[in-house]
C-alpha cells in the first residue's frame, strides 16, 4: 500500500487530490495543513496539522509516506501577486527547505512538486511546451519566481542526492471550493468574476481589469488533480516536467462571456467594464499539452461550459 502525503491538502487544488486518490484503493492519505481539514477528509485520512516550514514537523509528516505531493504555498490571484510578494517569497521557499529536506531524509518514491504556469508567465513559445522553459526569461512576478525556485530546488535534490521527482505545472486552475475575496484579484479569475455577475445590477456591464484580449487555458481542478496523480503514479512520469491542462486558449473577454450566461445573464445585454490592471497581467498562456498526453496518456476532459456551470452552482449556494 502506498501511503501519500498531500501537503496543502485543505487547499482548492489540495482538496481535488484527496478526493482523486481516494477513490484509488492502492493509496493510503496524509494530509498536512495548518488550516482545519473538512469532515470528510478527517474521516478519510491521517491529518497533520503542524508547520512545514519546521523541518523537524516535515519529518513527522513525511515518516511512513512513500509519495509526497507538494502543494502547501501561498496562492491567489493577481493582486496577490503584487500585495505579497515578500511574504509568498519567504513562506514559499522555506516550505521548500522544510519539505524536500523531509522527503530525503525519509526516502520517499516519489516527490511531486505542484509549481505553476507562472513560470511560464514571459514565455515566448506558443503553444508552451516543457521544453521551453530553459529559454524562458526569469519570470517579473515574485510568485512566479518562487514557483521556479521550487522547481530548481526539486532539481537539485534530485541532482545532488538522487531525489525522484515529478514536476506538474497547472494552468488557470477554477472550480467549487475557491471563494472569492471581498477584494478583487486575490482569488482567481473565475471565482471573482463569478461573484461580480452574481451581484451585477440589472443593465450594468461586468469590470474586468485590462482590455479582455489577454489569454487563459482554464481547467478545472478535477482534470488537474487526475493529472497530477496520473504523473504521479505512472513509471514515465519519473523525473520529468508535464503541463497540466486544459488545451483550449480562451480570452479573458470569452471566459467572462461564458460566465455571464452560466450566471443566467442575458447573452445579448453582454457588455463589459475594462479598468485598469496590474503591472504583471500575463498577456498570453496557452501550452503544450501533448507530452502528458503521449507519456501518460492523460488530458483533460472537463469542458469550460461544463466546469463553469458547476463552479456557478457551487458559489450560489455558499455565497
Amino acid at each position: 500500500m502506498n501511503r501519500v502525503l498531500v501537503t496543502g491538502g485543505a487547499g482548492t487544488i489540495g482538496a481535488a487530490v484527496v478526493r482523486r486518490l481516494l477513490r484509488d484503493p492502492d493509496f493510503e492519505v496524509r494530509v498536512s495543513d495548518q488550516r482545519e481539514a473538512p469532515t470528510w477528509m478527517r474521516e478519510g485520512c491521517e491529518v497533520h496539522t503542524g508547520d512545514l516550514r519546521d523541518v523537524a514537523q516535515a519529518r513527522v509528516a513525511t515518516e511512513g509516506c512513500s509519495h509526497v505531493i507538494h502543494l502547501a504555498a501561498i496562492v491567489g490571484g493577481i493582486a496577490n501577486f503584487h500585495k505579497l510578494p515578500h511574504t509568498l517569497t519567504e513562506v514559499n521557499n522555506a516550505l521548500y527547505n522544510g519539505v524536500v529536506r523531509a522527503a530525503l531524509d525519509h526516502s520517499v518514491e516519489r516527490f511531486v512538486y505542484v509549481s505553476s504556469s507562472m513560470v511560464f508567465e514571459r514565455a515566448t513559445e506558443y503553444p508552451t511546451t516543457e521544453a521551453h522553459i530553459l529559454d524562458t526569461p526569469i519570470p517579473q512576478s515574485a510568485y512566479g519566481f518562487s514557483k521556479l525556485t521550487g522547481e530548481v530546488y526539486v532539481k537539485a535534490a534530485h541532482d545532488e542526492h538522487g531525489l525522484p521527482y515529478t514536476i506538474c505545472r497547472p494552468f488557470n486552475a477554477y472550480g467549487p471550493g475557491e471563494m472569492p475575496e471581498d477584494e478583487v484579484g486575490i482569488a482567481h479569475m473565475v471565482p471573482d468574476v463569478i461573484k461580480k455577475c452574481l451581484a451585477l445590477a440589472p443593465g450594468a456591464p461586468l469590470p474586468i481589469f485590462g482590455d479582455g484580449t489577454q489569454t487563459r487555458t482554464i481547467t478545472h481542478i478535477d482534470d488537474i488533480a487526475d493529472g497530477i496523480v496520473a504523473a504521479m503514479a505512472s513509471p514515465a512520469g519519473l523525473n520529468e516536467d508535464f503541463n497540466i491542462s486544459a488545451g483550449e486558449e480562451m480570452t479573458v473577454a470569452e471566459i467572462a462571456r461564458v460566465i455571464w450566461v452560466a450566471c443566467g445573464l442575458d447573452p445579448e445585454a453582454f457588455a463589459l467594464e475594462h479598468r485598469p490592471t496590474f503591472e504583471v497581467d500575463v498577456v498570453r498562456r496557452w501550452p503544450s499539452v501533448e507530452k502528458a498526453r503521449t507519456m501518460l496518456g492523460w488530458e483533460a476532459r472537463i469542458s469550460v461550459e461544463k466546469g463553469v456551470g458547476q463552479t456557478v452552482e457551487w458559489l450560489r449556494g455558499v455565497l
